[in-house]
């Protein structure tokens, strides 16, 4: 027997086991009666997306925080979101209005990959027909919000996984803030520390404050004894004072020559040193120069 003959014949062998086994095995039943009775939905199938929120109440519970990142991720445009407000008209982090058009959404998951906040997930819900083409397929936010619950009966395995990440952050957020505070708090004792130090050292410098001026009295009290110490010689010096003409009196009778001398200091005798700076005019130098040969014969006979 070929190896072709081989094949066709496990093949056949195949074929027939699962026909015979379709009459007796349900699991073996090509078909289903619906909408009577349902298959059952595995849970990595994914269909229009849904809300997710915790709690009891679905909108205090709401994880969406309308930041619109799926809105702006989705190709076909199908997500329409309003942000909410308070009455004083204050953004609030959520949205008043979330709708998506199931007509037009094609089910890719990209607005699940784009929400930052585990608040968007895929559905396994399939039975959306309705007779209504156009508003009936508009789902608005009171439709798409779903427990958490839900969400862990239809995937349990992600459901799990997005509550340990999401256990996580907190967990790490909660640290930050811890950090946070213990920082603040060892800043303001350290700012306590330095006001009582600062405090105390204040206090200190007035106690302190007099040595210092008694160091700086006695040098104030020294530049006044120089000034009084020139005033005391002065009354000595006085005394002195006429004791110096006795002297000067005697010195004339011992030499008996400055008589003699005292012509010398005649005005007549021109000195061309002196009168250089007068003779400015012309006139001036020309009576200079007769005086000058007479001068050095007249004292001659005078003495």
């Amino acid at each position: 027997m070929s190896l072709f003959a081989k094949g066709i014949i496990q093949g056949m062998g195949v074929t027939a086991k699962n026909f015979f086994q379709s009459y007796y095995k349900k699991d073996r039943l090509p078909t289903v009666e619906y909408p009577e009775e349902k298959s059952t939905v595995t849970q990595f199938s994914r269909n229009i997306p849904f809300l997710v929120f915790d709690g009891d109440d679905a909108i205090d519970g709401m994880r969406c925080t309308a930041c619109t990142l799926c809105e702006k991720a989705c190709p076909p445009a199908c997500i329409y979101i309003i942000k909410d407000k308070d009455e004083n008209g204050k953004p609030i982090k959520r949205p008043a209005v979330f709708d998506i058009d199931s007509s037009v959404c094609m089910s890719c998951q990209l607005c699940v990959e784009a929400c930052p906040f585990e608040a968007i997930r895929m559905d396994s819900e399939f039975e959306l027909s309705t007779e209504n083409r156009f508003e009936g397929l508009l789902i608005n936010r009171e439709e798409l919000l779903k427990s958490n619950e839900y969400y862990h009966e239809i995937h349990p395995t992600e459901a799990q996984v997005t509550d340990d990440r999401m256990a996580a952050k907190i967990a790490e957020a909660e640290a930050k803030k811890k950090a946070r505070e213990e920082k603040s708090r060892l800043a303001a004792e350290a700012k306590k520390v330095a006001a009582e130090k600062k405090d105390a050292e204040a206090a200190a410098a007035p106690a302190e404050a007099p040595t210092p001026e008694s160091s700086e009295a006695p040098t104030a009290e020294q530049p006044t004894a120089p000034s009084e110490a020139p005033e005391a010689p002065t009354p000595p010096a006085a005394t002195e004072t006429p004791e110096a003409p006795a002297t000067e009196t005697a010195a004339p009778k011992e030499t008996p020559k400055p008589v003699a001398e005292e012509p010398p200091p005649v005005t007549e005798t021109p000195d061309p040193v002196a009168e250089v700076p007068e003779a400015k005019k012309p006139e001036a130098t020309a009576e200079v120069e007769p005086k000058e040969d007479k001068p050095p014969v007249e004292p001659e006979k005078q003495a």
